[in-house]
Formats: structure tokens, sequence, C-alpha cells
């Protein structure tokens, strides 16, 4: 499944969701995870909603999001993508964070990351806005 990262260096969770100007994306299996790319945000608008909706959007093909924080309207927006939005209010290595994500995919995954696998199994959704 692809996961996105907030992170500045690629070495660390270390961004805030809105602030982050990239995200790097992994492709993430029980056995197996690789750096696939880095999506580069743009400006799309002066308005908060609009810049929610554009990283939304660029994020699609994503199941899982981790980032440092995220506030309530676009952890919403993107829950609505059926993207899980993870914070980890701390500064967390992303190889150690892959790891944990890893070892659980290989254990008895909770319903919500279930869903996120059945995602990445199924392909992208559509918008059903």
């Amino acid at each position: 499944m692809k996961i996105a990262f907030t992170t500045k260096t690629g070495a660390a969770i270390d961004m805030h969701f809105g602030q982050a100007d990239s995200f790097h994306v992994w492709e993430v299996t029980p056995d197996e995870a690789h750096y696939l790319e880095t999506i580069t945000v743009a400006e799309h608008g002066p308005d908060e909603e609009d810049r929610i909706a554009a990283r939304a959007g660029l994020l699609a093909d994503c199941a899982i999001v981790y980032t440092m924080q995220i506030g309530g309207p676009a952890a919403a927006k993107l829950i609505a993508r059926r993207i899980h939005p993870m914070k980890t209010n701390v500064e967390v290595g992303l190889k150690e964070s892959i790891e944990k994500i890893q070892e659980v995919l290989r254990g008895n995954p909770p319903p919500w990351l279930r869903k996120a696998m059945n995602k990445a199994e199924a392909g992208s959704f559509l918008d059903e806005d």
C-alpha cells in the first residue's frame, strides 16, 4: 500500500500536514518497503480550505498519511477520501515507522488498517462526492 510521510529530509516525520511543501511516498507491504516518489505541493489559492483539498487530492492514491501534526478539517478531508491520517505528535524516524507498520501488517492488523490494505489492493477509489 502507498503511504505518504511529511518530512523535510526523508529521514524523519517532522512536518505539520498543512505546512509540508512535499510528501515522500513509499510502497509498503508486510515484507518490503521502497521509496516511490516525492509529491511537491504547489500553491492552490489563498483559502485554507482550497489548500487542504489540494493536498488531499495529491495524496488520493495513498492509504495512509503519517504526519507530525494535522488539524481536524484536514484530517476530515483525508478520511473523506479514504486516506487514514496518522499523527505522531513528535518527530519520529521514517524507517522505524515503516518497520512498525510492517510488523503490524504481518500480525493481525486493526480494522482501519485492513481497510487501508483493501484500498491498496482494489486500486484507488473514485471520489463519490
